[in-house]
């Protein structure tokens, strides 16, 4: 039986977020932007966004310190179909500390389990994430 390292645990209030989150009616963008408190080595909220776009969230994004993001995107299909994909993304620029890297890297899987989210990304540019860079990615789920 395998299992995986727990390097941080995820916030109770923010795991009712998250849930809450999966099952929003809303039509629009969203986003829950998360970061961990590294002297509780806890998952927390940082902010949550409404009707903001991908390069929104990217502005919101600091440049040299790693964050967890939980996306709800409005995705047109080639054939007009519309879907809502609720999109984990985990972004570690490059120059972050590496204790930082680590308790993000190590604390990742756990949080995709208890947010219970299956289309899940990694980027270590900020400038990397893009619209175009997030239709792709989920191209592979069609």
């Amino acid at each position: 039986m395998s299992s995986s390292l727990v390097v941080c645990e995820v916030d109770e209030s923010l795991k009712a977020k998250l849930k809450k989150f999966r099952f929003r009616k809303e039509t629009n963008n969203a986003a829950i932007l998360m970061k961990i408190d590294m002297e509780k080595q806890l998952v927390i909220l940082e902010e949550e966004y409404e009707d903001i776009s991908v390069e929104e969230l990217r502005e919101e994004l600091p440049e040299r310190q790693p964050r967890f993001i939980v996306y709800s995107y409005k995705y047109v299909h080639d054939d007009k179909r519309v879907s809502y994909p609720l999109c984990f993304i985990f972004c570690s620029p490059m120059g972050c500390k590496p204790e930082q890297q680590m308790m993000y890297a190590g604390s990742k899987n756990y949080l995709v389990q208890a947010a219970e989210l299956t289309k899940v990304f990694e980027i270590r540019n900020t400038d990397d994430l893009t619209e175009e860079w997030l239709k792709k990615e989920l191209g592979f789920f069609r």
